[in-house]
């Protein structure tokens, strides 16, 4: 069965900018439509809409888009049509696609094996921040951070890394050439982030860490986990496609506003 999101009506509105990220659409002293504009570690700000009436959604976001400098971004399940269409209303137009994943724990993934005279295991706190600056420096000069799986977890500003302990390191001849970042968002943990040093990608490093962190995970009795893979990602695609068992669960639109 199909159920609009939005009710007929096109009640009188007062929209009132309430907080520094906080909107209300008013109507007769109630509030009948919020909107909250939420920063992200990567200095993207994403917007989000809750309202019951089609023209209540259109006057906050007109409203919000003319309080915050563009870019502002937001994210909606793809097959919520009349929201995506809520969005492109404002002005807002599809940046990139991501593919929700739920990888199965075990029994363990047959061919990812460790390449030769490499070692993965927990990541010391010092070599594992020099590492993180230096992939991350890598990725910006090449396709951009932004193309990354998105940071949520709140953390203080120009900290990379939140706690060392969600991490799993690879190392070559002592010194660290890529990561995993695995954390328990909901209620199946979550792969946020695998990368591997330019230089060393295309050995099978990244599936060694994407199977020595579902191990992990199976032997402490989790069933499973999930991933967000940028469509436009060859290497992330292949990875997670190629592991027995994996699904895809449902897609989600990155949109983009930039102003006039």
């Amino acid at each position: 069965m199909h159920t609009s999101r939005f009710i007929a009506g096109d009640p009188a509105v007062v929209i009132a900018r309430v907080a520094q990220r906080h909107w209300h659409a008013l109507a007769d002293d109630r509030v009948i439509g919020r909107g909250e504009a939420s920063p992200r570690p990567d200095g993207r700000t994403f917007l989000s809409i809750d309202a019951w009436h089609r023209p209540v959604f259109d006057r906050l976001a007109d409203a919000m888009l003319a309080d915050l400098p563009s870019p502002l971004y937001t994210v909606v399940d793809e097959v919520d049509r009349e929201l995506t269409a809520g969005w492109q209303r404002a002005g807002f137009t599809t940046r990139r696609r991501e593919w929700d994943y739920v990888v199965p724990t075990g029994p363990r993934v047959a061919g990812l094996a460790v390449p030769p005279d490499v070692t993965i295991g927990p990541a010391d706190e010092g070599p594992l921040r020099a590492l993180d600056r230096v992939i991350r420096a890598e990725v910006e000069a090449s396709v951009g951070w932004q193309e990354m799986p998105a940071e949520v977890r709140p953390r203080a500003a120009g900290d990379t890394i939140v706690d060392p302990a969600l991490y799993t390191v690879a190392a070559e001849a002592g010194r660290y050439v890529g990561l995993i970042r695995v954390v328990q968002a909901t209620r199946l943990p979550r792969i946020g982030l695998i990368a591997v040093r330019a230089g060393h990608r295309r050995r099978g490093i990244a599936r060694a860490l994407l199977a020595h962190a579902l191990g992990a995970l199976h032997e402490s009795g989790i069933p499973a986990a999930t991933a967000e893979v940028n469509e436009a990602n060859p290497a992330a695609t292949a990875l997670f496609g190629g592991i027995g068992g994996a699904r895809r669960m449902s897609s989600a639109l990155e949109l983009v506003f930039h102003g006039e």
